[in-house]
């Protein structure tokens, strides 16, 4: 018999997964090209040739026991560690090594060990609206409680006012999200150092850390020179998961790592209680071979100027269509205000016209559906006269 504990997953499983099911059967039914599959956040740009190039020469190159093997430390291998140390470093500036990184089985495991490391159960973590609907699953898994924190839908920035507002003596981390899914806006200096301010203040008034954890798949994903900032040069108590999901189309490798930066609180019972965590939780280590992979492959990146294309020639065409939408700055998705009050009727009705999309209310932030732009530029392009079919009838209803 199923466990109880499960059965509110099972009843309200996610729309992202159930839509890309449904886009599946579409397919089946329509063709393929002829449907518009907006759901899933599943890289179309191919890995960068490097990958593939890397993974012949390490099945060739190495030991056996280094690419199939378990690792030495349940945080990885210490020279693919001190790789990606020296990579961030050059990149921003900072001073970390091979002891502030633990790989992990991508970014959802990164997560799901930082909340097994600093939260414990009945404590609180606070998300901003819209964000990543496993969040919440992620913090029952450690049997603390995820309150959504109002979305402030003018800019899509973090609600600071109301987090001021909302944070308590048992919350005890924020989620971050940039550049932001699903919304694609990128947090700005001037919010993280505000946002440091009011966490430094909140820890100090009741006497515990409150931690952020920067949660950054999206991270070389951004637009128009677009930069973002980085998390630990603001807060000291941060911790940053990353994944190669995107940056190098690897989703379904599952290989990323957490940052846990020397300055944070009790940082060797930090990094030891990490490297356990993710051996109990049932990662053991993170995949041998993929680890050995995106270290040679560390300064290699995906095509982000055909997401780029996508995203302005989507956005531009959807805009003269008549639909509200702030234009990205980075990541592959379009949050776009639905033209009627109900989300989740625009989705059903959209699916008329073979259109498939998200709706908001997934993200905490109902009102609103998401687009995934990461599909072919085709399918950016013809899909554009289903959409104005779908604007016609919603102004006739």
């Amino acid at each position: 018999m199923t466990a109880k504990s499960m059965m509110p997953y099972v009843q309200g499983n996610s729309a992202i997964r159930a839509m890309f099911e449904e886009g599946a059967r579409l397919a089946a039914e329509f063709g393929k090209e002829n449907v518009y599959d907006f759901s899933l956040g599943n890289p179309s740009v191919p890995a960068p040739p490097e990958v593939n190039q890397a993974i012949k020469d390490i099945v060739d190159q190495e030991d056996t026991l280094l690419i199939h093997g378990y690792n030495q430390s349940n945080s990885g291998y210490e020279d693919v560690r001190s790789t990606v140390a020296d990579h961030l470093n050059r990149l921003h500036g900072t001073s970390f090594t091979s002891d502030n990184i633990v790989m992990t089985v991508g970014a959802a495991s990164g997560l799901n060990v930082a909340i097994k490391t600093f939260i414990d159960p009945g404590e609180e973590i606070l998300a901003f609206a819209p964000y990543f609907v496993e969040y919440g699953k992620y913090a029952a898994n450690h049997g603390a409680m995820l309150n959504a924190v109002p979305a402030d839908t003018a800019t899509f920035q973090p609600n600071l006012e109301e987090l001021e507002r909302m944070i308590s003596p048992k919350t005890r981390a924020v989620i971050i999200n940039s550049p932001n899914n699903p919304t694609g806006v990128i947090y700005s200096a001037e919010t993280l150092t505000r946002l440091a301010e009011i966490l430094k203040a909140k820890s100090e008034q009741f006497g515990a850390p409150i931690y952020i954890i920067s949660d950054e798949p999206y991270r070389e994903l951004a637009y128009d020179g677009a930069q973002v900032p980085y998390v630990t040069k603001f807060y000291d108590n941060a911790i940053v998961g990353y994944s190669w999901s995107k940056s190098l189309s690897l989703p379904g490798e599952r290989i990323g790592y957490l940052v846990i930066p020397s300055e944070i609180e009790d940082f060797e019972n930090a990094k030891t209680a990490a490297n356990i965590a993710n051996r109990v939780l049932g990662y053991v280590n993170a995949p041998s071979l993929i680890q050995r992979v995106v270290a040679r492959c560390i300064d290699c990146s995906t095509d982000v100027a055909a997401y780029d294309r996508n995203r302005t020639d989507l956005y531009e065409g959807l805009t003269s269509l008549g639909y509200e939408c702030t234009k990205p700055e980075g990541a592959f998705y379009l949050f776009v205000k639905s033209p009627i009050d109900d989300d989740v009727e625009f989705c059903d009705i959209a699916k008329k016209y073979n259109i498939l999309m998200v709706p908001g209310k997934s993200f905490a932030c109902p009102g609103y559906v998401r687009l995934a732009y990461c599909v072919s530029h085709d399918t950016i392009i013809n899909s554009l006269p289903a959409f104005a079919k779908l604007m016609d009838e919603i102004r006739s209803m």
